[in-house]
């Protein structure tokens, strides 16, 4: 009977044939594969992820109001400009900026990301990931691109959630 062989551990051994290790840096042994992510323990309950942010699909949004938004036609009441900052202080710039805009019942607001170079900027992918996370996402009802006299597609129209007063 022939031996059980992990069908990983051969795919892993094919994706690594011929790769050599950087210069100073000692080879792994063969057979080793990359640690495995770690897994949610047991016990977490399962959070449904949350659909994706934009003007078109909004709990509690209506069709004409994101077309208002995807047209540019809400007043702008507060701008926040990223270039030139590291990821680490834009993302402090953001939530910084959010809450505050929130707490001023500001509803629609710009983040201006900028294109990047080629139009493949680090700030343009990483702030809409960012608006979408469990740290932003109660402050945000939608958002959709800027029309190009606000900045195009290195600008992000983001429309608040009113505040709830006690």
């Amino acid at each position: 009977m022939a031996a059980h062989r992990d069908p990983d551990q051969a795919l892993w051994q094919r994706a690594m044939r011929g790769v050599k290790p950087l210069r100073g840096r000692a080879a792994p042994p063969p057979g080793t594969q990359p640690p495995e992510p770690p897994q949610k323990p047991a016990g977490q309950p399962q959070v449904p992820a949350a659909p994706p942010l934009s003007a078109r699909h909004s709990a509690g949004y209506d069709r004409a109001n994101a077309e208002r938004l995807k047209r540019g036609q809400h007043p702008i009441e507060a701008r926040l400009d990223l270039h030139g900052l590291t990821q680490a202080e834009a993302h402090r710039s953001l939530a910084a900026f959010l809450g505050g805009s929130r707490a001023a019942g500001k509803r629609c607001v710009l983040v201006i990301t900028g294109r990047g170079r080629a139009g493949g900027g680090v700030l343009k992918s990483a702030v809409p990931r960012w608006l979408a996370e469990p740290e932003f996402r109660p402050h945000i009802l939608a958002i959709a691109a800027a029309q190009p006299r606000d900045g195009g597609s290195g600008a992000l129209y983001v429309m608040l959630r009113r505040t709830r007063t006690g």
